[in-house]
This record gives C-alpha cells, sequence and structure tokens, in this order.
C-alpha cells in the first residue's frame, strides 16, 4: 500500500539518518531528543511541559513533524507559539499530533480501507485528522484546515508507542 521506506525517494539527502539513532527501548521523548532532525520539537515538548505525556507508559501514536517540517511554517508562528503567553496553543498542535494507543502502518492502511478511502483519527487535542492514501501510495495526514503532510517513514516502535515521521506540521482549529 504505502512507498516502501527504505526506497531511494525516502532516503535522507544527509548522512544522518534519525531513525538509526532510535532504540525501541527508548521511550518517544527519549529517542526524538537523540535525533538532531527533531531538535524544534523536542524543545516545543519541553517549553509545553508536554516532557511526561511523551515518556510516560502510553501507548501513544506519534505523528512526528521533522525540523524541515517545522521551517515551513508561517514565518514568526513558532517563534510566537513558544511564547509562555502561548503555551496552550503550543499544547494543543503538538497533542494534535498524538493519538491514543499504538497504530501502526497497516491499522491505518485498514481503517482506510474500511472507510471507503479515508480514515478519521481523534488526536490527543480532541482534533481530528483525516488519513488517506494518495496517487503514489502514500499515507496523506490532512489536518482541520485542509493542510496535508506525507507520512515518509512508519513503524518506528517506541518503548512508549509507535511514531511516524511527517513531512508538514499540521496544524488543528483555533480555540
Amino acid at each position: 500500500f504505502a512507498q516502501k521506506t527504505d526506497s531511494p525517494a525516502n532516503r535522507s539527502v544527509s548522512i544522518k539518518n534519525p531513525v538509526m539513532l532510535m532504540s525501541p527501548s527508548n521511550n518517544i521523548l527519549g529517542n526524538l531528543t537523540s535525533s538532531p532532525d527533531f531538535s524544534i520539537l523536542v524543545n516545543a515538548i519541553k517549553t509545553a511541559d508536554l516532557s511526561d505525556t511523551f515518556s510516560g507508559a502510553g501507548p501513544i501514536t506519534i505523528f512526528a513533524p521533522t525540523d524541515k517540517a517545522f521551517a515551513k511554517l508561517a514565518y514568526g508562528q513558532l517563534d510566537t507559539l513558544l511564547k509562555p503567553e502561548h503555551k496552550t496553543e503550543l499544547v494543543n498542535l503538538l497533542m494534535y499530533h498524538a493519538v491514543a494507543g499504538k497504530i501502526t502502518s497497516k491499522d491505518i492502511d485498514r481503517q482506510i480501507k474500511a472507510g471507503n478511502g479515508q480514515a478519521t483519527l481523534t488526536t490527543l487535542a480532541g482534533g481530528v485528522l483525516t488519513a488517506r492514501v494518495n496517487e503514489n501510495r502514500n499515507i496523506v495526514l490532512t489536518d482541520e484546515n485542509g493542510g496535508q503532510s506525507v507520512i515518509s517513514r512508519f513503524n518506528i516502535q517506541q518503548s512508549n508507542g509507535i511514531m511516524h515521521i511527517i513531512t508538514v506540521v499540521l496544524v488543528p482549529h483555533s480555540k
């Protein structure tokens, strides 16, 4: 169904592979911290006081945006979210990237097939992500504003859940 994660199209141009630095015996936050490609996400999790959420027992499925994904946000948006007065919005954004339980790409694919071409995932923020398979057989997540992100790496096992790497930060409706 989805692209092969070891295909040339999915190999990082840089020498560093973020997944190579991760261990299934580490929790989500520990693995994110060990990879230089997730420094913005780690900083945001710590700023939002969500370290316990992403290092706790879980299980949690996280759709983890890389630093490159954060760089695609509108100019100044990340800086604004990291300010103390915007902590509620930051928490909402981060929890919008997490779903309760351990959901593999096969689980998502089954839900898409059962849902006649789309699956609805309810996030820990209470918002909704819609998953579909595109013409290139990629799983694409669509946020509540119509923004789309491709899952570029699947099923990275964590001690407290599973991680899927995404190409764009997903943005929930403003609360």
